[in-house]
């Protein structure tokens, strides 16, 4: 039992109708499950419309402003003044009635995969509860914390943001015992005028911190000061991690087939641990994690361990081989689905991993789509993408969408596989581009709509294995 209707009254200041118990917290009537109090947000559209539906689907009860028509006078409802501010209240009382510790992690990339890593981590010491997928805004936080049970031992805490003024707040909410910040990159210009403003925002989420606060902050950016100095005004303990950090300092990475072995010196003492995934960025936030961990308290040895057992979800840089000829089962295509998000540094990092993999006789192809919300200087950051090392070695580069064309411009003529101006485009002209050996990363902002593509090469193949130890996006 989550919530009583008595408990949730009390919490939002709302009037229950009927004596019902919820055992979870649903905004989504395709997700939810009998038991849940289904919460009418506005989002999207307006979840009123859908309380009939949720109430069909064995919902509890619903969290409401006003009581839909059509619906029986006995329907079991929760009615408040206004339904964000309720599910913001419900979360503040199930953050006031654990003893969990609490995590929260943000960062213009890596924040969902640290936030997975940590659940894994932390998930063989203790009771975890944690965000779903990317729910780091506005209703997805307080939503997060709604749905912690009272018996949690850990929560981990994924807080984004689009513009300025978003983080605070949220980490308010939160209340997190220990705060990480992955990095702060390029990523939403749009809304600020430089990246030092997104470090000002980011490292605002130390103003949730509880007394005596612990913040791990990535000492490797250019802004590190700026959170550093953050840290210090709002009185918390600074554990830094990086090439350039004094606590947890990365001392060397290796790739090694499907793995990442980094070497580490951690309060002096070398440390080695191992991702099973490809690609340094891992190892980064791999540590980082793992400092976050012995600020908890967690045993280190363990942790290691259970960081050796994470795999990406997919759309985050998961890999898996595609047969594409049931004849030759040892002939492969390698699928490098990292479709999810795209800004200039998850680019870099991503297209660094392909550089980095082992294709014999095959090819390193890049599908690239548009990285959003860059503003004014968006065109010349898809362009300078051509600059990258990794690119430069690539054998075919085919881009999508209007942004994108810069950098196609850009590319040397032999490396230039095609500009298409959606994923639809490609999608037409999909077949046969590919040979069993190839490797191919797939990577753009989420409204590129580039998951529809590696869909189709994964329907290319007879057979998929993907590389992984643990169930996981």
């Amino acid at each position: 039992m989550l919530w009583t209707a008595t408990e949730a009254a009390a919490a939002t200041g709302g009037e229950a109708r009927g004596d019902w118990h919820a055992s979870g917290v649903s905004i989504d009537t395709r997700t939810l499950e009998p038991g849940d109090l289904f919460v009418a947000l506005k989002v999207a559209r307006d979840g009123h419309e859908f309380v009939g539906q949720a109430l069909q689907k064995g919902a509890a009860a619903a969290l409401v402003s006003h009581i839909p028509p059509g619906l029986d006078a006995d329907a079991p409802l929760l009615i408040v003044a206004d339904v964000q501010s309720a599910l913001e209240a419900l979360g503040k009382a199930a953050r006031a009635r654990t003893e969990a510790r609490v995590i929260a992690v943000t960062g213009s990339v890596g924040k969902t995969s640290t936030k997975e890593m940590l659940v894994q981590m932390l998930g063989d010491q203790g009771r975890v509860h944690a965000s779903v997928a990317s729910y780091n805004n506005q209703w997805g936080v307080p939503l997060t914390l709604a749905r912690m049970p009272r018996e949690t031992d850990f929560a981990v805490i994924e807080i984004g943001m689009n513009h300025p003024g978003e983080i605070a707040p949220l980490a308010r909410q939160a209340r997190p015992h220990v705060a990480m910040i992955t990095t702060v990159a390029a990523a939403h210009l749009e809304a600020f005028d430089s990246i030092d403003d997104i470090a000002v925002e980011k490292a605002a989420i130390l103003e949730g911190l509880e007394t005596g606060g612990i913040a791990v902050l990535n000492a490797d950016i250019d802004q590190f000061a700026i959170l550093r100095d953050k840290a210090g005004a709002v009185g918390a303990t600074c554990i830094d991690f990086g090439e350039r950090a004094a606590n947890y300092r990365l001392d060397d990475v290796t790739v090694q087939g499907e793995a990442t072995v980094a070497k580490a010196t951690v309060k002096g003492a070398p440390m080695v641990f191992k991702i099973a995934t490809a690609g340094r960025h891992f190892a980064m936030n791999g540590l980082g994690a793992l400092a976050v961990c012995d600020a908890l308290g967690a045993d280190p040895a363990l942790s290691v361990l259970s960081l050796g057992r994470w795999s990406p979800y997919r759309g985050r840089g998961v890999r898996e081989q595609i047969r594409l000829d049931p004849a030759e089962p040892d002939k492969v295509l390698t699928l490098l689905d990292d479709a999810y998000n795209a800004n200039p540094t998850s680019m870099a990092a991503a297209l660094a991993v392909l550089d980095g993999s082992d294709v014999g006789t095959g090819r390193r192809i890049a599908i690239l789509g548009d990285m959003k919300e860059l503003g004014a200087n968006a065109t010349d950051l898809h362009a300078d993408l051509a600059r990258l090392p990794a690119l430069q070695n690539a054998d075919l580069v085919l881009t999508v969408g209007p942004l994108m064309r810069a950098l196609h411009n850009a590319l040397p003529p032999h490396v230039r596989g095609g500009h298409f101006d959606s994923s639809d485009a490609l999608l037409a002209e999909l077949k046969g581009r590919f040979g069993s050996a190839d490797t191919v990363l797939v990577k753009g902002s989420l409204s590129m709509n580039l998951g529809q593509v590696v869909d189709a090469i994964r329907k290319m193949g007879h057979g998929t294995h993907r590389f992984e130890t643990q169930d996981n996006e």
